[in-house]
């Protein structure tokens, strides 16, 4: 297909006349379609056109502004299959993982929706009893929603639906990884009546339409995931703006953590699904097992033989685990962290990486590369997050040890704990540094409702609709007097002397 940008309700080309394409990872042979390379013009048009009509939108009933995700479920509903292939084909996600990608998506449209219909607020006591105080919300104006390839249908949702269901207007630029994707989100909410003007797509590169997008004057808040490098640049170029808010979610070093009282088969079953759900490019994705010395010769014996029984293949298989990683970047990154495992002192257990051959001969394949790691503070491999399925398994004496392997990394997003003793379970949920925490699952699998988004160089905001409509929105006080004389809080004197 020939893509296009959205401005003001038009599907349009890029001012550049230039284009790049969308390719399947798993068959680099095929062309998905092509798409407007855009640029600052572009851009400019796209958040003009935001600013133009956010007082009219802003101004429409939030019940209103919800019934169009309404209405975009019910579309969606009927091409969920569809939709899921594409995605397959697009970032090379296992077909059953890309249901689930649209599922997802399906449910945070679903929240936005009943969530119009709740309070936009709160009526608060007052110290004076003749004085009614309310806490409200306002729309911030325009948001720039910047997504990743890895969840091309359900994170889109995450930022768009809360944005536009509070008042908000929306320029959005998905990953170059996975234009048609959000070309398809856009298409959908357009049939679902989203008015001209109020949702904008602009497609391009990070640097020729990303970056204008981040600085342009009339953006009011940034809505971003993706890695911690174009995060920190995006909070800079905010942070020279009086007004900009940077709400960044930007991956993690997770772990799991099994302790000598697991049920053994929950933890390797949480294991595999930490390790290898998305061939590892989950920002939420476990590159370290850290195992309790007692079970640590035997899980790693039955990890590592499971590990080779994994299916890797076409992602429309439905036996499929682990379909490609998105590109040959990403094959080279885990090249080099293995590399790096063996010069640390890794003892690999499973060679893995690039995998050819006739079914691997055109995509981006790789094997898992499981290795033993002592911990050692300095390193790099512990520490960093790699994307791909690179897994380090780990020992460990003392819940302490534990504690402190887990957090001695820049990130904090994402942990899962197996243990059968709850007071364990209870130290890690109170001593660790994270954002999503599990017990006796893997670290992954966010529901809509929750908030999603960590510390340290994980985030400085929580990109989902539980707690996303905080940064998308400001709080207002409005007290009102009922009384026919003032009377001022904290005893303040009512009268000019």
């Amino acid at each position: 297909m020939n893509g296009q940008n959205f401005i003001d309700g038009q599907w349009v080309d890029s001012h550049t006349h230039d284009t790049f394409e969308s390719r399947n990872p798993a068959d680099r042979d095929e062309v998905l379609g092509t798409f407007p390379r855009s640029n600052a013009k572009d851009v400019d048009e796209a958040v003009h056109a935001a600013r133009k009509v956010f007082p009219a939108w802003r101004a429409m009933s939030r019940i209103k502004r919800g019934e169009v995700f309404d209405q975009f479920v019910q579309l969606i509903k009927k091409d969920h299959e569809e939709l899921s292939r594409l995605m397959a084909r697009e970032c090379g996600k296992a077909i059953n993982e890309s249901r689930a990608d649209v599922t997802e998506g399906i449910h945070m449209a679903q929240y936005v929706f009943g969530a119009a219909r709740m309070p936009a607020g709160d009526v608060i006591a007052s110290e004076i009893p003749e004085k009614d105080a309310y806490m409200r919300r306002h729309p911030k104006g325009v948001v720039a929603a910047i997504t990743p390839w890895n969840f091309p249908f359900a994170i889109p949702l995450w930022l768009l639906g809360p944005s536009l269901v509070e008042g908000n207007t929306v320029v959005f630029k998905p990953s170059e990884d996975t234009p048609l994707m959000g070309q398809k989100v856009v298409e959908y909410l357009e049939r679902a009546g989203i008015p001209p003007g109020v949702l904008n797509l602009v497609q391009g590169d990070g640097e020729d339409a990303g970056r204008p997008l981040v600085a342009h004057s009339d953006v009011d808040v940034v809505a971003f995931t993706g890695s911690f490098d174009v995060g920190s640049e995006i909070r800079k170029v905010c942070a020279q703006s009086p007004h900009k808010m940077a709400v960044c979610e930007m991956g993690g070093k997770n772990a799991v953590i099994v302790f000598d009282d697991a049920d053994f088969q929950i933890a390797l079953n949480a294991a595999l699904l930490s390790a290898y759900k998305t061939t590892g490019q989950r920002c939420v994705s476990s590159g370290k097992l850290i195992v309790h010395e007692a079970l640590y010769s035997k899980f790693c014996e039955v990890f590592v033989k499971l590990s080779k029984r994994v299916n890797i293949g076409d992602p429309l298989n439905e036996k499929t685990l682990m379909g490609p990683l998105i590109n040959e970047s990403g094959r080279k990154k885990m090249e080099h962290y293995n590399d790096l495992a063996r010069k640390e002192g890794g003892r690999v257990l499973l060679e893995g990486g690039g995998l050819r051959g006739v079914e691997y001969g055109k995509g981006c394949y790789v094997s898992p590369f499981v290795y033993q790691m002592d911990y050692t503070p300095k390193s790099r491999v512990l520490r960093e997050e790699v994307f791909a399925p690179n897994v380090a398994i780990v020992p460990f004496r003392t819940i302490e040890e534990a504690i402190a392997i887990y957090n001695d990394t820049d990130y904090g997003l994402a942990l899962a704990v197996i243990t059968e003793d709850y007071r364990k379970a209870r130290r890690i949920r109170e001593e660790c540094e994270y954002g999503l925490g599990y017990v006796n699952l893997p670290s992954i699998g966010a529901e809509v409702h929750l908030p999603f988004g960590g510390v340290k160089r994980s985030g400085t905001g929580m990109p989902s609709a539980a707690t996303l409509i905080d940064a998308v929105t400001h709080r207002t006080a409005w007290t009102v007097n009922n009384a026919k004389e003032i009377k001022m809080a904290q005893g303040l004197k009512a009268e000019i002397e």
